[in-house]
């Protein structure tokens, strides 16, 4: 049964995610940015708007959106399907939808009408700016901050591990702007690329090559009508946005799991030994039975939480499991396609290597895995 054919899901979806999976195929199947990454994350988000796949991403007709609420599952079948062919097409669109994500759901109109068309249509690329050298996790501990000056908000401080940093035309900042101690006192602006006292200070090259950087603001002026939701609110506006995308992280292992479980089920066919092929033997079955088992627990926990959000359910213990489980999940997944493959695994260039260094980060970011055993931990003991 294909996934789309599980109850969570209405024909609609079922329609996206084919239409998605066969337009990848063509257009962006195992692209990468090795030779120059920025140009081709900029063509991958302009490819992604010109084909109308960017819609899912954001909330409102109006401004180009599928529809007047993010659709988490649509998202999350966009994630899964890109991942399984193109990393960093999964990355271009993942990154339209969390870097806009804040004025989709906490923007007045005239913010959502000016910056959520050029999104939706690839022609401007977004970044969402939280993490700080010394506050990853922690929220609360920001020190990037704001005073207000008349009609204006000038901020100082820095933002570190940005995807986009560098190529975004739009970031949504977090700065402590000090309404109420820790995480109440915090708001949110959108700072254009180009704004004066707003420069990159450093672009950061990671194992599985994505456009990352550390932001400097350094008495940058920025309107207060660029300021999304009420003073103070940042820290809502960051989390509504985490919790509709940090289970479409969970969605992304997911798609590399199972280019994972592809590329092991064609070695095991196919690799002569000892007058078979590998897949004859009950070690390789037994490791391919993990493998498609764990990602079917996986899916089943990514498309509960996504369908859970779109009933208008909290989700915040669903979409730590969900993340917690499927990040963890395909790096196990993806270790024993590595072993099926044996040297060629470990092949520069090789596709179960390239999905080794992209499954990592995801263990970390938007949440790490210990964050994740935390949020479910306390959930669990405050509700049983």
């Amino acid at each position: 049964m294909d996934r789309t054919d599980w109850p969570f899901f209405e024909p609609a979806h079922r329609a996206f995610a084919a239409e998605l999976d066969a337009w990848a195929a063509a257009h962006v199947r195992d692209v990468h940015g090795d030779h120059d990454l920025d140009a081709t994350c900029r063509r991958l988000v302009r490819q992604l708007g010109d084909a109308g796949w960017l819609a899912p991403a954001v909330a409102g007709r109006a401004y180009g959106g599928a529809g007047e609420a993010i659709d988490t599952r649509a998202i999350c079948l966009a994630r899964e399907t890109l991942a399984r062919h193109s990393g960093l097409a999964d990355f271009a669109f993942a990154m339209q939808g969390l870097g806009s994500g804040a004025v989709s759901l906490a923007g007045t109109p005239d913010q959502r009408a000016r910056w959520l068309p050029p999104v939706v249509r690839g022609e401007a690329l977004a970044a969402f700016a939280l993490s700080e050298p010394d506050a990853g996790s922690d929220v609360a501990a920001l020190q990037c901050a704001a005073r207000i000056d008349g009609e204006h908000a000038v901020i100082d401080g820095e933002k570190t591990w940005i995807s986009n940093g560098g190529i975004a035309d739009l970031y949504v900042v977090f700065v402590r702007t000090g309404e109420a101690p820790g995480a109440r006192g915090l708001s949110a602006f959108v700072v254009e690329a180009g704004t004066p006292g707003f420069e990159i200070a450093e672009r950061i090259d990671v194992i599985a090559p994505h456009p990352l950087a550390r932001l400097r603001f350094t008495g940058c002026r920025v309107p207060l009508s660029q300021r999304i939701g009420a003073p103070g609110e940042g820290f809502k506006v960051a989390m509504r946005t985490l919790d509709v995308f940090r289970t479409s992280v969970a969605a992304a292992a997911l798609g590399f799991g199972r280019r994972a479980l592809d590329e092991g089920l064609a070695r095991a066919r196919s690799r002569a030994m000892f007058g078979g092929v590998l897949g004859d033997f009950q070690l390789s079955q037994a490791r391919l039975a993990e493998m498609a088992t764990t990602l079917d627990a996986a899916a089943l926990l990514v498309y509960r939480a996504a369908w859970q959000r779109d009933q208008g359910q909290a989700v915040t213990r669903e979409a730590a499991m969900a993340k917690l489980f499927a990040t963890e999940g395909a790096q196990r997944v993806i270790d024993a396609a590595v072993q099926l493959w044996g040297g060629l695994g470990v092949t520069s260039g090789h596709p179960v290597e390239r999905l080794y260094r992209e499954i990592r980060a995801l263990r970390i970011y938007e949440g790490a895995t210990e964050v994740q055993q935390l949020i479910i931990g306390k959930d669990v003991l405050r509700h049983g």
